[in-house]
Formats: structure tokens, C-alpha cells, sequence
């Protein structure tokens, strides 16, 4: 029997795994000490303890430990990323890349670049949320400093071929920056095999705690310099500096762990989530799919319910399912998405989409039941 409301909101946040937890909590009390005290023993348990979750997250996207930076989350390896790197190479260029999907994390950095005096070329999307690589090779300029492209979309669940995407940057000699925050743990990335430069992630999008996040950055390439936005102590190769967050950096160590062991596993389980969720749905009528069904993350099916009502429909549901009308990192706004407004989608058919994401806790049962509710609802519009 399911209990209301049904968690289908895996895209804005995960529940903290119990094995994360547990990984942490000795570092609240028992083992509380700085990592940056070298003179003791409470420091260098803890810093060994963030030295074991260094190489935990790194193993899980084929980096080196050395590579990582640990942040609050990847709203702040972003803009470390993004401004870090255009303060630097200012001189060098001004121009960036990146796509008109990107999280508002990207594109609010870019708006704010573009205020101080850098030009932002924002790549179109066709009515998949795909991007055209030629598109992408047109807009290079000998003033291109970086090329920012998610590598899957937040609100759809579409997965951008990135590997063609760094290859690109790569033959052109300018450093590529993914948000993979929605991939990764989800499906297999390895930096080095996608060409990535840059790669922000966050530990909540995995079963990990809030307010930890990492910055993987690729070594011994001058073109990857970036400067420091936070300044005092020079924490973390003097690029993010402040007290490290020990029992948080444990608890996103510990989650990277589990998700490389379970996730080919917890893929194949969840598509088939997902068929039989779009096969009862998707046969209902003024009902449509958003997205690429096979270029996508097998957890997420973004639907528009395009029946009179339909916009409605996401607060009908509230009492039985949590659900997202969009991204929640703004989801105070009251405009229509602008990622499904950028493939196309009408103001009307915008505010009609919901995301349904699934997760590692997410039961047969749940999933039938949310159905079921999903269904009643709509009988109730008609």
C-alpha cells in the first residue's frame, strides 16, 4: 500500500541514503576535526577521510583525485568554472558558447558576463531539446574562450552528445565545461572519454547530502587556468577556499561509491519504470511526450497534457504525488519553462508539462498508484 504524497521529484533532490548517512555521522562528533589542522591526529583523520572521498568521486567519473575540487554544490562549480575562467583569459577572448537549455545556474552566469562587457552565443535547440553540431562548429570564433553544454537537461531528461561536443572544443583548442549534475551517478561519464575540461556535479542529485557539490577540472592544461572567486586560507589547490565540509565530503564520497556499484542495475530498472509509465499514460488522449525518448535519462518522462484543465493539473495532484511543473531551482517563477519553450512548446502547452522523475526508492507499487491517481485526476478535467 502507498502512502501519499508519492515522491517523483528526483530531479530536484534525492533522500539521503542511509549507508551516506551512516558514513557521515561519526564525522559530526566523533571524528569532528579540520582538515586543514596538519599539527594533530582530529586533523589528519579528517583529512585522510576527505583524501578516501576524493578518489570515491573521482573513480566514479574516471578522474584522477587531484582533479577534484569539492563546493557548497554545482550552482557554485559553475560559476567557479565559468567566471573563473573568463576573469582569467579575459585578454585572450570574450566570446562563449553554450545552449539555450542550459540550467539558469549557466545561462544566469553568462547573463551576468554578458553585462560586463562579454559576448554570449546561445545555441538554439530543435523540438527534441537537441543541438545541431554544425550549429555549434558555425559559431566558433578565434575569440572563443569556452563551451559550455550540459550533458542532460534538468526539466527533459535529454542526454546532449557530448563526446562530439568536447571533440569539437578540442580540435578548436578551447576548454569544454559540462554541468553534469543530472548525470552523473546516473549514467556512466568518463571525463577523458568525453573530452571534458570542466564538469560540475552535486552530491543531493545522488542520494548524497545537500550543500556539497565538486568541480572536476582537468590538470596540466594552461588553457584551464581559472581564478578563485572566494578568496582566504587557499583551500582546495587555493581555488575555493574555506573550512572544508568534512561529514558532507564523506556522505557525497560514500553516495559516489554506491552509485558505481549500482548503476547499471538501478538504469535497467528504472526504463522499465518509465515504459510502463509512458504506456499507461502516453495512452491517453491530448496527452505528448517532451524530449528525445531514446537520447534520455531513463528515470525522467516529461509530459504535456495538452486537455482543457491541463494546466491545472499539477496542483490537482499535489495531495497524491510530489511532481515539478519545471527546474526547482525556479520553480518560484511563475513564467513557462524556458526549456520547453525553447523546443518549441506554446506558453499554454509550457505551463501543461510536468516532470515525473524517478528514483532508487521509487517501488512498482508507488509508480502504479501514482498512475492510477494521474488517471482519476484527468477524468475529473474531463
Amino acid at each position: 500500500m502507498s502512502t501519499y504524497p508519492i515522491y517523483l521529484d528526483y530531479n530536484a533532490t534525492t533522500p539521503c541514503d542511509q549507508q551516506v548517512v551512516d558514513a557521515m555521522l561519526p564525522y559530526f562528533s566523533e571524528h569532528f576535526g579540520n582538515a586543514s589542522s596538519k599539527a594533530h591526529a582530529h586533523g589528519w583523520y579528517a583529512e585522510d577521510a576527505v583524501s578516501q572521498a576524493r578518489q570515491q568521486v573521482a573513480s566514479l567519473i574516471g578522474a584522477d583525485a587531484k582533479e577534484i575540487i569539492f563546493t557548497s554544490g554545482a550552482t557554485e562549480s559553475v560559476n567557479l568554472a565559468i567566471q573563473g575562467l573568463a576573469q582569467l583569459h579575459a585578454t585572450r577572448g570574450k566570446h562563449i558558447i553554450t545552449v539555450a537549455t542550459e540550467h539558469k545556474a549557466v545561462l544566469d552566469v553568462c547573463a551576468h558576463l554578458q553585462w560586463q562587457g562579454y559576448e554570449i552565443t546561445y545555441l538554439p535547440v530543435d523540438q527534441f531539446g537537441m543541438i545541431a553540431l554544425e550549429q555549434l562548429e558555425d559559431s566558433i570564433r578565434k575569440d572563443t574562450i569556452l563551451i559550455a553544454a550540459m550533458y542532460a537537461n534538468n526539466e527533459t531528461g535529454v542526454i546532449h552528445p557530448v563526446a562530439d561536443i568536447g571533440r569539437i572544443a578540442q580540435q578548436h583548442s578551447i576548454p569544454f565545461f559540462c554541468d553534469a549534475t543530472q548525470a552523473v551517478g546516473k549514467i556512466p561519464v568518463d571525463v577523458y572519454a568525453d573530452c571534458i575540461d570542466m564538469m560540475a556535479f552535486s552530491a543531493h542529485k545522488m542520494y548524497g547530502p545537500k550543500g556539497v557539490g565538486a568541480l572536476f577540472i582537468k590538470k596540466r592544461n594552461p588553457l584551464l587556468d581559472i581564478s578563485p572567486l572566494v578568496f582566504g586560507g587557499g583551500h582546495e589547490r587555493k581555488l575555493r577556499s574555506g573550512t572544508l565540509n568534512v561529514p558532507g565530503i564523506v556522505g557525497m564520497g560514500k553516495a559516489a561509491e554506491l552509485c558505481n556499484s549500482m548503476m547499471a542495475s538501478e538504469a535497467k530498472r528504472l526504463t522499465d519504470f518509465r515504459d510502463v509509465f509512458w504506456k499507461e499514460i502516453g495512452s491517453i488522449e491530448g496527452v505528448q511526450w517532451n524530449g528525445h525518448k531514446v537520447q534520455s535519462l531513463s528515470h525522467v518522462a516529461n509530459i504535456c497534457f495538452t486537455m482543457e484543465g491541463g494546466d491545472k493539473l499539477i496542483k490537482m495532484l499535489s495531495k497524491y504525488m510530489s511532481v515539478s511543473s519545471g527546474s526547482a531551482c525556479s520553480s518560484a517563477a511563475v513564467e513557462p519553462s524556458h526549456v520547453l519553450k525553447s523546443m518549441g512548446l506554446s506558453d499554454a502547452k509550457a505551463h501543461s508539462s510536468i516532470r515525473f522523475s524517478f528514483g532508487r526508492f521509487t517501488t512498482l507499487q508507488e509508480m502504479m498508484t501514482a498512475i492510477e491517481a494521474i488517471k482519476k485526476t484527468l477524468s475529473r478535467l474531463s
